[in-house]
């Protein structure tokens, strides 16, 4: 199991959650659309109960034509004339179903709370929760620290410490660093694609101008018809997956157990956030 970088430092973790009221298999009565519903309450219009809750004017209209199809009856009245088509009023159905989301709501707040309080979670494992559930193409997935970054007139280098000692190298432009807000100390997703790792034997004859060079034993070989899937573990603890041809494994010899290399370009690395 690879050790977290000593230098990481998770951001806190809490626990959270939504009620809503389902018809069927449809969400319907969701906290936005709870939250419209109060705010038409109080505006006496869609366009500013839209305004006053962050949603256009064409999702609003969207959210109060499902719940009313899917409460089975009118919760939202609009009249016609004035400004971006009249008023609207909440029906005593909707007034009903307002109150009681609201009151589900605060019970479900002081439920979490206790929850929380009881369990005591630890950030860490919850944290490495969110990560498994980030689903994406590439094959390998790594969470490091930022080590260091280095500016370009185009694109910047950072170097994220992944644990033990081991670091990977990306290159990726200076608006992606900016947007993504990275910078040393913060924390950040890896990504390499498995058809990007070249698998490297130990010899002094090699030399490459890949910048990630990274040391490890071959623990499984899944074979295809054409192509075969390498294994790598490095010194780290994680395990890379190479692809390559199945020519290329049988000139190479390849074989379980076997120290060889991982490496790939720093621009194959793909860098992401959480936050």
């Amino acid at each position: 199991m690879p050790k977290p970088s000593a230098s990481a430092s998770p951001p806190s973790v809490e626990l959270s959650g939504s009620i809503w009221f389902r018809s069927g298999q449809q969400n319907w009565g969701s906290q936005k659309r709870m939250a419209l519903l109060a705010a038409i309450a109080e505006h006496g219009s869609i366009s500013a109960a839209a305004k006053a809750i962050g949603l256009s004017y064409k999702a609003a209209w969207d959210a109060v034509d499902t719940m009313n199809n899917l409460a089975g009856e009118a919760l939202v009245l609009r009249s016609t004339g004035g400004q971006r088509g009249g008023g609207a009023t909440l029906t005593p159905r909707a007034h009903e179903l307002l109150q009681l989301y609201q009151a589900l709501n605060r019970e479900h707040e002081r439920f979490m709370a206790r929850l929380a309080a009881a369990s005591d979670p630890s950030t860490r494992d919850l944290e490495l929760i969110q990560h498994m559930m980030i689903q994406t193409s590439a094959r390998n997935k790594l969470l490091g620290t930022v080590l260091q970054v280095r500016p370009g007139a185009v694109n910047d280098e950072l170097t994220l410490d992944v644990g033990q000692g081991q670091q990977v190298v990306a290159s990726i432009t200076s608006e992606s660093t900016r947007s993504l807000g990275l910078e040393a100390g913060g924390r950040a997703l890896a990504f390499i694609n498995a058809t990007s790792v070249i698998v490297g034997l130990p010899g002094e004859g090699m030399k490459l101008s890949a910048r990630n060079q990274l040391p490890g034993r071959i623990t499984r070989i899944a074979e295809g018809a054409v192509n075969a899937e390498v294994c790598i573990e490095l010194t780290s603890g994680h395990v890379i997956a190479a692809t390559l041809s199945m020519e290329s494994l049988a000139a190479m010899e390849l074989r379980e157990g076997q120290d060889v290399y991982a490496i790939f370009k720093a621009s194959s690395v793909m860098l992401g956030v959480l936050d």
